[in-house]
């Protein structure tokens, strides 16, 4: 990341006053149909509530625009994703494996860098920042089941993949669930082999 880049901690007040900049680099880094930027936001505001909710935000120079922002927070029955991967890892490798890398886990739910402000190594930066003195034992993400830069990054920073070729209720492209215990280290962990993270929609009414 360039020097001048500013990183800035937003707590959940200060997260949803940013949501109309963190929806426009979303909007730009990952080109959904605008018909789903409403239920994207909804869906951030919620998430601003979770338990040990932790967000970032880059800014190019100070009080500029976000070019870039990462969110997580803690895990917990009772959350779509969390209950829908738990299930997942549960039917591939047995209820025990499920419990290692879930039952004290962040769930990085954001990752996305502006497409002007690619290649810069901001995202790979963000990521250590955002899982810094975390209380969890593990972090764990899904991303397009593809050979992407994002899923090299995650990789080179210690995760590795848990599911593939996973597909979340209601969504039709293919997941990676990937997984790294914490603090985050260079080396894969040693795990069944089965960028940026993608937060699948959950179904209506869910």
């Amino acid at each position: 990341m360039r020097s001048s880049a500013l990183v800035s901690e937003l707590d959940p007040d200060g997260f949803r006053e940013s949501l109309d900049q963190l929806i426009a680099v979303y909007a730009a880094a990952m080109r959904p149909g605008p018909e789903q930027l409403p239920g994207r936001r909804t869906i951030m505001e919620r998430h601003a509530g979770y338990p040990g909710f932790r967000a970032l935000a880059v800014s190019a120079h100070p009080g500029g625009p976000v070019i870039a922002f990462s969110y997580g927070f803690r895990g917990v029955p009772g959350q779509w994703w969390h209950d829908v991967v738990t299930a997942g890892i549960s039917a591939a490798w047995g209820s025990v494996f499920a419990s290692v890398w879930l039952n004290n886990v962040l769930e990085i739910a954001e990752v996305h860098v502006h497409p002007d402000h690619q290649g810069r190594g901001v995202g790979k930066t963000m990521l250590p920042s955002l899982t810094a003195n975390r209380p969890e034992r593990t972090a764990v993400l899904s991303t397009r089941d593809a050979d992407t830069t994002a899923r090299r990054l995650y990789r080179g920073v210690g995760f590795t993949d848990l599911l593939t070729g996973f597909g979340f209720p209601g969504d039709s492209p293919r997941y990676a669930v990937m997984g790294a215990a914490l603090p985050l280290r260079d080396a894969p962990t040693s795990v069944p082999d089965a960028g940026r993270p993608s937060w699948p929609e959950p179904p209506p009414g869910s």
